[in-house]
């Protein structure tokens, strides 16, 4: 039996509100679009992969590193309102028109995870395949309870589960997991026709801290380079 047709989007837009810029900075070895192409050529089971932007210099920046950038996104997929179903579907889209075939599964991979890595990709895409599900993340255990989050009524606290109060220590409450943002793993159908990223039944690839760090703002980008100063980063040393 044939592989999946496995394909890959790296999206990766010029504007960053959060971090400005935040693609193109440098992580140890790397730029963050850099750790993105690196962790696609070390994974096996991808038939191909593609940076999706509407940046020059991203663009630029990915090819230097062997990425595939076939176009530059139109202004209407780079917004800030843009979603990302839309930009996959129009790589896809774009595959399908330029003698690409059909892909199996469509893998999504934000350059905001610098520390995926091939095998983080690999094990994603054949949790869907070995259980026939219509899509799988990365995950990892939640930073802080939800059970113990609170709303705000003016200056009244309102809990978000009515039931949370049952549980005093962290410890007694069930362990509850949080997208990793790392790997996102889509069959065809579900995202070309239910137009979701993760469908009905979504399986899940639990990673650790290290494994899961997300870069959204200056914050997170100090505590990836914090992670990686200390040697926790599991990446290859070539991208440290």
């Amino acid at each position: 039996m044939a592989a999946p047709y496995a394909f890959a989007v790296i999206p990766a837009r010029g504007g960053s509100k959060g971090l400005p810029g935040k693609n193109l900075k440098a992580l140890g070895a790397l730029s963050l679009i850099g750790h993105a192409v690196a962790s696609c050529r070390e994974a096996t089971r991808l038939a191909r992969f593609l940076v999706s932007t509407d940046s020059e210099a991203i663009a630029a920046e990915a090819r230097r590193h062997g990425a595939e950038v076939p176009f530059l996104r139109p202004a209407t997929l780079a917004s800030d309102e843009a979603g990302m179903v839309p930009v996959l579907q129009h790589a896809v889209r774009w595959l399908e028109a330029n003698g690409g075939p059909r892909p199996d599964l469509v893998v999504t991979l934000q350059p905001t995870s610098p520390f995926r890595v091939g095998a983080d990709i690999d094990e994603t895409i054949a949790k869907v395949v070995e259980t026939d599900a219509d899509s799988a993340q990365t995950v990892t255990e939640a930073a802080y309870h939800p059970f113990f989050m609170k709303t705000l009524d003016g200056d009244r606290t309102v809990a978000l589960f009515h039931d949370g109060h049952k549980y005093v220590r962290r410890q007694d409450a069930p362990t509850v997991y949080q997208p990793s943002g790392a790997v996102y793993v889509t069959r065809y159908d579900v995202l070309m026709t239910e137009g979701r990223v993760l469908g009905a039944d979504n399986r899940a690839i639990v990673r650790g801290f290290e494994a899961s760090v997300n870069i959204d703002t200056e914050w997170d980008f100090l505590l990836a380079e914090l992670v990686l100063r200390q040697g926790r980063a599991p990446i290859p040393r070539t991208r440290q």
